[in-house]
């Protein structure tokens, strides 16, 4: 079973539907038994990292998931999911992410484009952390510069980039997924990427 964390914030039945749809036992949820149970979380996230991450702690859910990712659980981070697992956040200052991750969310610096970074942009799949591990479990089976779609504003630096899965561009370089052990994340939205997306989704299905 995959659990979807429901914390008021995300596409959360885009997400479900999404990954229903390659094949995955899901259920959107926010009890705490389900989070233990499940095989897998998937932890979604729209809107301004603060409000993601006052919405999670009031569901008190904080530390179960860190326990389930400490006990090697996969977990899916998505848009402002990817983001919320590092430690801080430029969009707002005084407060703290999960901290799985060291490193901070910067604002796009895209002189002369428009913020936020909406739509279809490629993404180059690989990093340093590929010629450390080999080859990317959750973004195989992919085009060597597929296309995802994307909503934000803001990015991801970590501070060790072997964390980096892949990147895209939009007026510099921007981290579009990161991937360590059981841990994945994609600045994109798989549930609004079409085949690419899905792909990415049944790669974390199989993981």
């Amino acid at each position: 079973m995959i659990a979807i964390i429901d914390y008021g914030v995300g596409n959360l039945y885009s997400v479900e539907k999404a990954v229903a749809a390659v094949g995955g036992d899901v259920i959107v949820t926010d009890e705490e038994q389900d989070l233990e149970i499940a095989d897998k979380l998937i932890l979604p996230g729209v809107g301004a990292f603060g409000d993601c991450m006052k919405n999670l702690e009031a569901t008190g859910l904080i530390p179960t998931i860190l326990e389930q990712v400490k006990y090697k659980k996969p977990l899916f981070g998505i848009c402002v999911g990817l983001q919320i697992l590092f430690e801080s956040s430029e969009e707002s200052p005084n407060v703290k992410g999960l901290g799985i991750f060291k490193g901070t969310v910067k604002k796009i610096c895209a002189d002369g484009l428009k913020i936020p970074h909406m739509g279809w942009n490629f993404v180059k799949v690989g990093g340093k952390s590929f010629k450390k591990f080999g080859a990317s479990k959750f973004m195989s089976n992919l085009h060597a510069e597929p296309y995802f779609y994307f909503v934000h504003s803001y990015h991801a630096v970590p501070q060790d980039e072997n964390l980096v899965a892949a990147r895209t561009f939009y007026g510099e370089s921007i981290t579009a997924a990161v991937e360590y052990e059981n841990i994945f994340a994609t600045q994109f939205h798989p549930e609004k990427s079409g085949d690419v997306g899905l792909q990415v989704l049944k790669n974390f299905i199989k993981f």
